[in-house]
């Protein structure tokens, strides 16, 4: 038996790990590392069952094609030969790939996946960004001239925690890692700081909070606006405002939020008035506030001026860069705060050829565009690469169709998913254990500016590769340079890849290396926001899309009033990742439709039913929740027999200026089946 040091590549979260190997190379125990400076000896039920999941039947051993063992070269050859031919025959963007979650962990295979689509030419790139997160990219652009500004819960020193939409003690984090979060939020409960969560759910964080808000689903940003109306009357830092935001836009911000009055917002969310002015006196006591979304806003109609409000009180506030509201981690591989920056001006370019109107950001197409690039015959190719798609994008029947109907489909992926079942190729990938790493994509979400390394826990098993050397052997056929120009594929491992990384990090490779249990070069920073990133340290707090967003929605509501209809809204669950770990252990209760009683009539516990939205239809177990607000419907999503994904579409609402699909706060019916 031998302990090997290691970190998690689940969540964002990146805990550090001990994990027991036997002779045999199996896992035979993981456990938290103590001497971790972030995750301080904690880990999940995910984390936990790393080993079983790395032993799972379900592991791709072997190359396949049209579902026969073959070899590697052949595999490889076969692949080239058809990537040549299309592009050949229909240009570089008949070549296409999603990136998911699975490759977001995984530094050297994301990297050499992203150069390989680039360096054949191909614009065809759609990652798992644009199913539930791109509001938060899009407003740190719009507003701060970037849109890789992730602003970070300054937890040393806040007052006042606000979460929006997201449950930490079950996600541990959407766009902040947060490890050990039960600790960590009573750390701060301890200190005198207050936490206030505002979900149509009583989550699990709720639980802890100090103060819960239920509002309706998709009513979040009336809630926040009401919030910015009632601090720009009386508690904003004018002071800051003067210095770092121009008077015109300020004006227009005021003007924006003025209907948004107590009466209005409390008879349109459902919230008690007395709840909203207790946490507007919150805000005023504490001056700067910390406050995050999570997916329940983010994948929602409302998404981008939900976020925008956020973003507007974290400002007038004077909380964004500076101590004890949220600050900017510029990374300690990345070291973004070393460079220079010139501010976006946020415009997006074209979408694909089948659906022009889409906005393409951030060098990516949303992935409200595969689909209808498929159908059109644009995309005959894809790669898909440490994702699910069947489990994650809109509209599962029409996507089910279009992937069989390409040319060729090639996964890679560690196990079999609802996606393989579909692959023309299946290419077996390096588990997270039998693969040197860094937290690369991922280095400024964390509560520190700390990176960390591990190397190999076991070897790799059956014939499994890494993914960088797949991309990389396909780059030698085709004729394209995949990796570093210094580095020959016969010369590469997985540490000289990473080398290239650590050099131009703030510690250098030796101290990355040897940081098994990670290394902090320091806690928050602040002020490198203001003086290297906005135009003349100004934030553009009033963007004119943003303002219009809201106008429309603000005029929608009056126009349309909803006081009935159910809604749904996402829930993550604490043993698996989106669709990973679904399978491990004894999961066949875990997927079911939660309901508030008050909901369902005279539906019971166990009964099946039809959940119905103006997209489709899904079947599921019924469980009434009292934690729910009476007109919200949770149903986790990643699961195959209840998919979420049969309930959205990929042609309907579309947000104009993300390209994001509506998935939370849809219209929902529920009946016997």
């Amino acid at each position: 038996m031998r302990d090997e040091t290691s970190f998690c590549r689940i969540c964002n979260a990146m805990c550090g790990i001990v994990v027991t190997v036997d002779d045999e190379q199996r896992v035979q125990r993981v456990r938290g590392d103590d001497a971790h400076p972030l995750s301080r000896g904690y880990t999940c039920p995910k984390g936990r069952a790393i080993g079983t999941f790395h032993h799972d039947p379900r592991r791709l051993d072997r190359p396949e094609i049209r579902g026969e063992v073959v070899g590697w070269d052949h595999a490889l050859d076969d692949i080239a030969a058809l990537v040549r031919a299309t592009i050949e025959a229909n240009g570089p963007d008949s070549i296409g790939m999603y990136l998911a979650s699975g490759s977001a962990f995984d530094t050297n295979g994301r990297r050499a996946a992203e150069r390989f689509l680039r360096m054949l030419g191909s614009a065809q790139k759609y990652t798992a960004a644009t199913i539930d997160t791109p509001s938060k990219p899009l407003v740190a652009e719009l507003v701060g001239g970037w849109s890789g500004l992730t602003p970070v819960w300054d937890h040393e020193r806040s007052s006042l925690f606000l979460l929006v939409g997201s449950n930490p003690l079950v996600s541990h984090g959407h766009s902040n890692a947060m490890p050990d979060p039960i600790v960590r939020l009573r750390e701060h409960k301890a200190r005198g700081g207050e936490l206030w969560v505002i979900d149509p759910r009583r989550t699990e964080t709720a639980r802890l909070a100090d103060r819960h808000l239920a509002p309706v689903p998709s009513t979040d940003h009336l809630v926040l606006a009401h919030l910015v109306r009632e601090i720009l009357r009386d508690g904003a830092d004018h002071s800051y405002l003067e210095d770092h935001v121009d008077p015109a836009a300020l004006r227009v911000l005021t003007q924006t939020v003025e209907p948004c009055t107590r009466e209005m917002v409390a008879a349109a969310s459902t919230v008690d008035a007395e709840d909203l002015d207790a946490l507007v006196d919150a805000v005023r006591r504490a001056g700067r506030v910390s406050a995050l979304t999570g997916t329940g806003v983010s994948m929602g109609k409302h998404a981008n001026i939900t976020e925008w409000m956020l973003w507007a009180l974290h400002i007038v506030t004077g909380s964004y860069d500076r101590p004890g509201g949220m600050w900017f981690n510029p990374g300690y591989l990345l070291q973004l705060d070393t460079r220079e920056w010139t501010a976006s001006d946020g415009l997006p370019g074209p979408g694909p050829a089948s659906r022009p109107l889409l906005p393409r950001r951030f060098d990516e197409y949303p992935c409200a565009g595969l689909v209808p690039e498929i159908e059109a015959g644009n995309l005959r190719v894809l790669f898909v690469v440490g994702g699910n798609p069947i489990c994650a994008l809109p509209g599962e029947e029409r996507l089910r169709a279009a992937l069989a109907s390409l040319d060729a489909l090639i996964v890679l992926d560690v196990v079999r998913t609802d996606t393989t079942e579909l692959a023309t190729h299946i290419l077996p990938a390096a588990g997270q254990l039998e693969r040197a790493d860094l937290p690369w994509l991922l280095d400024a979400y964390q509560l520190a500016v700390a990176t960390q390394y591990t190397p190999a826990v076991v070897p790799l098993g059956a014939e499994r590769r890494a993914m960088w050397h797949t991309f990389a052997s396909l780059g030698e056929r085709l004729g394209v340079e995949v990796l570093p120009r210094s580095m020959s594929l016969a010369d590469a491992t997985d540490e000289t890849l990473l080398e290239q990384i650590t050099s131009r990090s703030r510690g250098g490779v030796a101290e990355v290396f040897a940081a098994r249990s990670g290394t902090v070069h320091s806690g928050a920073v602040f002020g490198w926001v203001h003086e290297r990133v906005l135009d003349h340290g100004r934030w553009r707090i009033a963007p004119a899309p943003l303002v219009e967003q809201f106008t429309a929605a603000l005029a929608e509501h009056h126009e349309r009033p909803d006081s009935t209809s159910l809604r749904l809204i996402p829930q993550r669950q604490l043993r698996k990742m989106n669709s990973q770990l679904r399978d491990i252990g004894d999961r066949t209760d875990q997927v079911l439709v939660h309901a508030h009683p008050q909901a369902v009539g005279e539906l019971i516990d166990g009964d099946t039913v039809v959940v119905e939205s103006p997209f489709g239809s899904a079947i599921g177990v019924l469980h009434t929740d009292a934690s729910l607000a009476p007109r919200a419907v949770s149903i986790p999503h990643g699961w195959h027999t209840t998919n979420v994904c049969a309930l959205t579409d990929t042609d309907a609402e579309v947000d104009p200026y993300s390209g994001m699909v509506w998935q939370s706060g849809i219209p929902v019916t529920v009946r016997r089946a």
